[in-house]
């Protein structure tokens, strides 16, 4: 049988240079540790910080493209002129026309906007 003698089985003390290279290496190998635990908090943080802020965010992504939020109604009073008579609406984008005539027998047509609340514009329609 093999015997394996006890000066193999020690380990024989590094010469300055290898010593040297050691530490630098056992440094690096700190430093990158450190590194990279840093930077696995940051991400696990940026994660929590998204999923705690997703609430504000889904609350502003409820508001449909016309801007009336989908959770709850919008109320609004549009003032016409007095004897305005409505012969037709429409709705697009957020703003309602108001299609009619006056009390003194002109077309107008009168947008209101509901992410503002307020008349934007009051054409009147003139034919030939």
């Amino acid at each position: 049988m093999t015997t394996i003698e006890p000066d193999d089985q020690e380990e024989k003390p590094l010469d300055p240079a290898m010593e040297s290279v050691r530490r630098k290496m056992v440094r690096l190998q700190i430093v990158s540790g450190a590194i990279m635990f840093v930077s696995l908090m940051a991400v696990f943080g940026a994660v929590v910080y998204k999923t705690m802020h997703a609430d504000a965010k889904e609350a502003a992504a409820t508001v449909s493209a016309s801007g009336v939020p989908s959770d709850a109604p919008l109320s609004a009073t549009v003032s016409l002129p007095l004897g305005f008579k409505v012969q037709s609406t429409s709705f697009s984008a957020g703003q309602i026309l108001f299609y009619g005539e006056t009390a003194e027998g002109k077309n107008k047509a009168l947008v209101f906007d509901l992410r503002t609340g307020r008349t934007v514009a009051d054409v009147t329609v003139a034919g030939n």
